[in-house]
């Protein structure tokens, strides 16, 4: 530390002497051709329009696509597009002035300014055009180069990741559609080469999510369907990854029923799903994999619950509530109030984990609204015909529910308001409640210590 401040205090000699010591208090004028007319600052990328007037592309950019201006916004002219059919207005690249810019930045370095790196020139609609026609003929049976198909795919994913601006041309463009349909038609062959660029495919498409309702039509289709679920299955991390936050995009389609009815005919789609949330990857994953389930559980057939049941997906969910994040919690309590509604024997299992109360109650009014809500469905399922106990008759969960203050809990909640359903379920639990009152501590009076009177 002492070196650092020597080494700068003799620069600032040497500085002195050669007449370079710069006033603190100055600040650095940028010189006018060098700045957008549009933000005032410093251009990054200049482009030209055909009136001779340049701007920053970022900034002109959104003055015509996001403002929906076809004029130049200092002559007011209308702006000439391109040839070809083209409707994008002709945004050339001053090269003479970025290079000046460029050349001023490394003149004031010692003023803290840092040269602008040379930008890319974002795609163009013909282009993507010509990019996408290659993806067609490439994936096509007759004409199907797997190689040359995963090539192009790499390209695309690498232009859209460049830019907000490249990603919007491909979406325009119905990239969603391209990809799905090379996607589909690859998933025939199901070899180690078409799996490579299946894989790639998968992981473009999760760029441009949300996708389109055609595009998920097509991945919708039983042979993607069934690639798919190989992927989440035998795929790497990564492509577990993408498949499933495909999946999730797939069934947020209206007509979802029949998807999830084929899902779950296909071995080991399901056990996949789950296999993610036991062995989790990453969040984003995980939140994934629940969000897909709980598409799946609302939306599948009575006689298709019980696989869930079978696979231990009650008790899986009812471990990471113990420790999780609020996004985790909702959606494993979503999934969770979802089997068990109707399905007696995720009941049963619930009613048999020793965890299943005490999480419970804990998440009560913690949380969410959202996870009391669900919480109080799950308690009120489980309690409201409660027949079973020891020799005497006693509910053991209700005396339970007693021990870790749900009583306090319930009443705070009527309290402080919360849905009609919710209000009910709530009232019938705490009648239920006040006949083991005598079993339990249902209220501590520590619990109260830092209210004060209101007298």
């Amino acid at each position: 530390m002492i070196s650092t401040w020597r080494k700068k205090r003799r620069e600032k000699r040497v500085n002195a002497k050669r007449g370079l010591v710069k006033n603190t208090n100055m600040e650095l004028m940028i010189p006018s051709q060098f700045t957008c007319p549009i933000s005032l600052d410093l251009m990054k990328d200049p482009v030209t329009l055909w009136t001779g007037i340049t701007y920053d592309r970022e900034n002109i950019e959104k003055w015509i696509y996001e403002g929906g201006n076809q004029t130049c916004p200092i002559t007011n002219q209308e702006l000439k597009c391109g040839g070809s059919g083209i409707d994008d207005p002709v945004l050339i690249p001053n090269h003479s002035i970025r290079k000046m810019i460029q050349q001023w930045c490394v003149e004031n370095k010692e003023h803290g300014i840092e040269r602008i790196p040379t930008p890319r020139i974002p795609v163009s609609s013909s282009d993507v055009s010509e990019l996408l026609e290659k993806i067609t003929n490439s994936s096509k049976s007759e004409t199907q180069d797997s190689d040359l198909c995963r090539e192009l795919a790499i390209r695309v994913k690498n232009l859209a990741s460049e830019s907000d601006r490249n990603k919007c041309c491909f979406v325009t463009n119905g990239i969603g559609k391209v990809l799905s349909a090379a996607f589909l038609e690859l998933s025939e062959g199901k070899n180690a080469k078409d799996a490579s660029t299946g894989e790639v495919i998968l992981s473009t498409l999760t760029l441009f999510s949300p996708l389109d309702v055609k595009s998920k039509s097509i991945l919708g289709s039983i042979s993607s369907l069934c690639w798919i679920s190989w992927f989440l299955k035998n795929g790497s991390l990564s492509s577990r990854r993408n498949a499933v936050l495909v999946l999730r995009e797939i069934l947020k389609m209206e007509e979802a029923h029949d998807k999830v009815e084929i899902l779950l005919t296909i071995d080991g789609a399901l056990e996949g799903l789950v296999k993610l949330v036991k062995e989790p990857i990453c969040p984003t994953t995980t939140k994934a994999s629940l969000s897909t389930i709980y598409h799946m559980v609302n939306s599948s057939s009575q006689s298709s619950k019980s696989r869930f049941v079978d696979v231990g997906l009650v008790e899986l969910l009812l471990e990471i509530l113990v420790d999780c994040d609020k996004s985790i919690c909702e959606k494993a309590l979503g999934v969770l109030d979802g089997i068990l509604s109707i399905c007696e024997e995720g009941v049963e299992r619930a009613y048999s984990y020793a965890l299943t109360v005490p999480v419970l109650v804990k998440k009560l009014l913690k949380v969410s609204d959202l996870v009391t809500e669900f919480s109080v469905s799950i308690l009120w399922m489980i309690f409201k015909n409660e027949k079973r106990g020891n020799n005497n008759g006693d509910c053991v969960l209700v005396v339970e529910a007693l021990q870790v203050g749900a009583f306090q809990k319930l009443l705070l909640l009527l309290q402080v308001g919360c849905s009609e359903t919710t209000k009910e379920k709530a009232s019938q639990l705490l009648k239920l409640l006040n006949v083991h009152r005598d079993r339990g501590e249902c209220v501590d009076s520590l619990d109260f210590k830092s209210l004060k009177r209101t007298f």
